[in-house]
């Protein structure tokens, strides 16, 4: 790693990080309205775990890259926000109810990326929300609270880890932040970003890849007006260059070989990153260890850019939500797929991307033409999240505006990332458009 001495953020970069403007700080996040793989123990919200041997397509298993010249290697799939509103909460209840079950079941919504995220050798997912009891109260927007059986479809989609540091995490202070972890470690989910004490705080999050020690580290730029309990200082992790910093250099002195950053920074609804995000990225880049950084907050997606030999993805959009005014771009988001290989004792990336989309039922009276005699009907159509290359190859089964939105979801999705100049340093889908 890189043994430059750390130094703080400058003031600048903190004020456009923390300091947002009172209208988008307060706005949150309601502008709009796999096998047992490598995981920290349950109960313990940090430490380190086993994995299993991932024998996927990828094209990249530690054979072939011996085969190559290479030493171990692994898979990480990386996505965007989990943050579930209220018309998510209602469908997870119809579904439910269709398969026979009280409650709320969120597996059929989210089952559409269960082909990609289990198949990565690690697989991080980036959970906003305070989560609930089972059967309630819910919240939205500004205090959010979701029901907790989401955690098990996290998990059953393939999910190892999730970050939980967000604007979010205390909606509902610390008793939020303590359900929440519980619930995610009954789950089987690894977690970092917030936590029920110093100890488990100071405990880096370190994860048996394939052999390899990899950590996780998770920081959020605010918390929404809320403030961290003075005598719980180390209840959740805001961001700083300095603290940042510091956490590499214990999960390197924990046997850390590679360590991955999830940063919830930058301004919402801006494909573009903004000048905190390049400036702060810039610095890990060049004056720590960090290999791999993951960005959320947006809601939409955002580049993806090698500086030097660390690739940051700035915003990977929302992985499922559903905001009151569905922007267009609010419902893409990417799955980031990064093949790790080892070779000289440094770790080399690729980085590839899976566009996926939130296909949202068109409300009834927004149907030009459907109340006129002799109208065709129009199929009736849930809240799915769907990998959209891989909805484009059984077209069939969809309608022409689905199709036409996928492609568009694609093209987007695939412009926004190379927009840095990320073609030239390898870049591409983990699938290519159909034809």
């Amino acid at each position: 790693m890189n043994n430059r001495p750390a130094r703080s953020v400058s003031a600048r970069t903190l004020a456009a990080l923390i300091a947002l403007p009172l209208g988008l700080a307060l706005a949150g996040c309601a502008f709009l309205g796999a096998g047992d793989r490598g995981r920290a123990a349950p109960g313990s919200g940090a430490g380190t775990g086993s994995t299993k041997e991932n024998s996927t397509g990828t094209g990249t298993g530690t054979a072939a890259a011996r085969a190559k010249g290479g030493g171990r290697s692994f898979t990480v799939a990386a996505a965007g926000d989990i943050l579930i509103h209220p018309p998510l909460t209602e469908q997870a209840a119809r579904d439910a109810k269709a398969s026979g079950r009280p409650g709320y079941d969120f597996d059929r919504m989210m089952a559409g990326i269960k082909p990609v995220i289990s198949r990565a050798d690690l697989a991080i997912c980036h959970l906003e929300p305070v989560l609930g009891e089972p059967a309630g109260p819910f919240r939205a927007y500004p205090d959010f609270l979701v029901p907790p059986q989401v955690a098990r479809t996290i998990k059953g989609v393939g999910y190892d880890t999730c970050s939980t540091a967000s604007n979010h995490t205390l909606d509902h202070g610390p008793e939020g932040v303590f359900r929440t972890l519980d619930t995610l470690d009954r789950e089987g989910l690894a977690h970092t970003g917030s936590a029920r004490s110093k100890a488990e705080a100071d405990k880096p999050l370190v994860l048996d890849v394939k052999g390899v020690k990899v950590a996780q580290l998770s920081f959020a730029f605010g918390f929404n007006g809320n403030r961290i309990p003075p005598d719980k200082p180390w209840l959740t992790n805001p961001i700083s260059f300095k603290a940042v910093a510091a956490a590499e250099e214990r999960a390197r002195a924990a046997g850390a070989e590679v360590v991955i950053l999830s940063l919830h920074w930058g301004r919402e609804h801006q494909p573009d990153p903004n000048e905190a995000q390049l400036e702060l990225a810039r610095r890990i880049a060049r004056e720590t260890g960090i290999n791999l950084v993951v960005g959320h907050h947006a809601h939409v997606v955002q580049p993806m850019e090698k500086i030097g030999g660390t690739w940051v993805a700035y915003g990977l959009g929302n992985q499922i939500s559903r905001h009151d005014v569905p922007g267009g771009l609010t419902e893409e988001g990417v799955i980031g797929w990064f093949e790790f290989t080892e070779r000289g004792g440094a770790w080399e990336v690729q980085a590839r991307f899976a566009p996926t989309f939130t296909d949202i039922p068109p409300k009834p009276q927004g149907t030009p033409g459907s109340g006129l005699p002799g109208a065709v009907p129009v199929p009736a159509r849930d809240h799915r999240l769907v990998d959209v290359a891989e909805a484009l190859r059984g077209g069939a089964k969809l309608l022409p505006e689905q199709r036409a939105r996928y492609r568009l979801a694609f093209e987007r999705t695939q412009g926004t990332l190379l927009n840095r100049g990320a073609a030239k340093d390898g870049l591409r889908p983990l699938r290519e458009l159909p034809g």
